[in-house]
């Protein structure tokens, strides 16, 4: 079973309105320990989103009292969010949306691909049900190795790939897994390898596993 979105997620969002005041996101983000709020319309709609970022570049566009550096030069756009007063002009938006029932992975990809720290999540509807950071991706490298040793052993040897209970020895060490012993072809070794890194938690695999027959030169074309 592979963690999704949902598993992780954080379900009672801290929320504001285009119309919440800039001292006001201040003190959501220092009351409640959080880097960024979804910006949401009357409908519970997710329309964009202030993070910390979007409060300091307001602080960084100040003058520097001491004449020890220079302000940074903003485009028109820019400027206008750093001199924001409020959420609607302070916040990124379109907002980048995830869904409940994505994998870890694809929401990983999402954030790096759009270079985004939060995911507010949506349902069908478009409605806001959660929220996902990057600090919630992580949480899978939290699962015990113990745990991880188990999964592998009984969802992916014994269930998925249907290998006798003795043929490949694990070890797992922080996360890392480390496969010896014996398979019956060596088209199964990089199944085998690629499925134990699939497990959520795995940091990496290393094997050195054998095999009886190889498979990799047969004659498909033989009569």
């Amino acid at each position: 079973m592979h963690r999704t979105v949902q598993d992780v997620m954080t379900k009672e969002v801290v929320v504001a309105h285009r119309d919440t005041a800039f001292k006001d996101i201040a003190d959501l983000f220092d009351r409640n320990d959080i880097s960024a709020v979804p910006v949401v319309d009357d409908a519970d709609h997710p329309v964009g989103i202030v993070s910390e970022a979007d409060l300091i570049r307001a602080q960084a566009r100040q003058p520097d009292v001491t004449g020890r550096s220079e302000a940074r030069w903003l485009p028109p756009h820019g400027r206008s969010r750093a001199e924001a007063e409020r959420a609607g002009t302070l916040m990124s938006s379109p907002a980048v949306t995830a869904r409940p029932e994505w994998t870890l992975v694809e929401a990983a990809r999402l954030m790096d691909r759009r270079n985004v720290k939060h995911l507010p999540v949506t349902d069908r509807d478009g409605r806001l049900v959660g929220i996902l950071s990057r600090r919630d991706l992580l949480r899978p490298f939290l699962r015990p190795d113990d745990i991880l040793r188990r999964e592998i052993i009984v969802d992916v040897l014994d269930r998925t790939l249907r290998l006798p209970p003795d043929a490949v020895d694990v070890t797992v060490d922080n996360g890392v897994v480390t496969l010896t012993g014996t398979v019956r072809r060596k088209s199964l070794v990089p199944v085998v390898e690629r499925l134990c890194h699939a497990v959520d938690g795995v940091v990496a695999v290393h094997q050195t596993l054998r095999y009886t027959s190889d498979d990799s030169h047969i004659d498909i074309g033989a009569a």
